[in-house]
């Protein structure tokens, strides 16, 4: 939504979407409805697995997992409307996505809440905790410089005349390249560690997390290239959400 200009669909309107309960659906408008309605039906159900998660356990972790993932689902709805009154704030903006970034570290985490561990030693696990950390500030940078159209302040090597920055949106763009080189070496790096130490269940993951690192670089050229086209643009950040799951996945499943 947010790649496609959208947020603004229906007006200044929250809950209404200008000034209807069901606006004429086409374009921006659409977009932003649809955005409304997914997130109305996905607080339905976050709700629904709430409930079940009180009802049916009772270890103290689970339930205090849930009473997080119901606090923070009400917060995005908060912070949502927040965009919306304020004209998208990029900072606002940006703390809505990273809050959803987490929203879904806690659904994964009741996803496999249950399944038996993959015991490795503390090494591993702390290399995943740092690459959990490297790729949340690296999508967070991310999305904080698309809000503010910094995205073409650098050219795919350059920064205008240098392959340095000379201002603040060239310094920030510098940055999270930097930081999505650093977190995409360090997966690759973690990926051979796995396969040095014949983690077999890890193997599967970090390979599929290696890939999207390659898909992504590849993503994130044409994205330059195209001046930011709003289909790169979309697949690049599904591909470092991607990533960031596949990685929350890991650390999740391993004991050490």
């Amino acid at each position: 939504m947010a790649s496609s200009e959208s947020g603004m669909g229906c007006g200044p309107d929250w809950p209404l979407c200008n000034g209807e309960v069901i606006p004429e659906l086409h374009g921006e408008t659409l977009i932003e409805f649809g955005h409304r309605v997914i997130g109305a039906v996905l607080f339905i159900f976050t709700f629904i697995l709430f409930w079940k998660v009180k009802k049916e356990y009772k270890e103290k972790r689970p339930r205090v997992v849930a009473n997080w993932m119901i606090g923070l689902l009400t917060l995005q709805l908060i912070m949502g409307a927040i965009v919306v009154f304020y004209h998208l704030p990029s900072i606002v903006v940006t703390v809505h996505l990273l809050i959803a970034m987490i929203y879904l570290a806690i659904l994964i985490w009741f996803w496999r809440y249950s399944d038996g561990k993959i015991s490795v030693g503390k090494g591993i696990k702390a290399h995943l905790t740092w690459l959990v950390l490297f790729l949340f500030i690296t999508i967070g940078i991310g999305a904080y410089i698309k809000h503010q159209d910094y995205g073409l302040a650098c050219g795919v090597i350059e920064c205008g005349n240098s392959i340095f920055p000379g201002s603040v949106p060239e310094l920030l763009q510098t940055v999270h390249r930097l930081l999505a080189v650093a977190a995409s070496l360090y997966t690759i790096f973690f990926t051979y560690m796995v396969f040095r130490e014949s983690i077999d269940k890890l193997k599967l993951r970090m390979t599929m997390g290696s890939l999207v690192v390659l898909i992504q670089l590849v993503i994130g050229i044409f994205t330059i290239l195209t001046n930011i086209s709003i289909s790169f643009a979309v697949w690049h950040l599904a591909a470092a959400t991607l990533l960031f799951a596949v990685v929350i996945e890991a650390l999740i499943v391993t004991s050490d």
